[in-house]
């Protein structure tokens, strides 16, 4: 199984390391960096990572990827995002300058937690995974979670969420050294394969 990184801006190289790190001999998963259409094409699943949002919308513009990851999400295709790549799959991003997809249906409010110096590493409760360690840095807020399924709150705000075969959250899971996320998107990307396929039995 092979899992896209959308590698142009952020934190790419931790997102292939976590996905790498939860690879078996009965379950091989390999990340890879992906800028190309043929690329996310060669994937099963798509990640696109923290970082600056206005940037890596920027170029996802200039190299023809928006549309194509939006249609994607909307055909099936699993997608997770986070902290900005979140801002990009969200609907209203709150930010002018950043188009957002409409992949999962929630309101953002950008660096609402506040700046670098304001980071923080909280527990919180993820439905379906468990306590997790949520590292939020710049992190965005979500002002609405609209129809979207909230996974997980911090202090009555919701920070993960998912429709279908989308997923998203306000924080960095690949910066915490626990693979719980990354293999929650795994069973998110094995069950479409299961529907696409007609088997229900996994």
């Amino acid at each position: 199984m092979k899992i896209g990184v959308l590698g142009y801006q952020g934190d790419v190289e931790e997102h292939i390391s976590t996905i790498n790190s939860i690879s078996k001999p009965d379950r091989n998963v390999r990340g890879m960096r992906v800028t190309k259409r043929s690329e996310i094409d060669a994937c099963d699943g798509l990640i696109i990572p923290g970082g600056e949002s206005t940037t890596i919308y920027k170029l996802i513009l200039e190299y023809g990827l928006y549309d194509y990851i939006k249609e994607k999400a909307v055909d099936g295709f699993p997608v997770m995002g986070t902290c900005a790549g979140l801002i990009i799959l969200a609907a209203e991003t709150g930010d002018d300058r950043v188009r957002g997809m409409g992949a999962v249906d929630v309101s953002i409010r950008r660096n609402a937690y506040g700046r670098q110096i304001n980071s923080f590493i909280k527990e919180i409760n993820i439905k379906g995974i468990g306590s997790f360690p949520a590292v939020f840095i710049r992190a965005p807020v979500i002002d609405s979670a609209g129809t979207a399924d909230v996974l997980s709150y911090d202090d009555e705000k919701p920070v993960m969420v998912r429709r279908g075969n989308v997923i998203g959250m306000t924080f960095h899971p690949e910066l915490t050294g626990k693979t719980n996320i990354h293999e929650y998107f795994l069973h998110i990307i094995e069950g479409e394969r299961s529907t696409s396929t007609g088997d229900l039995s996994r």
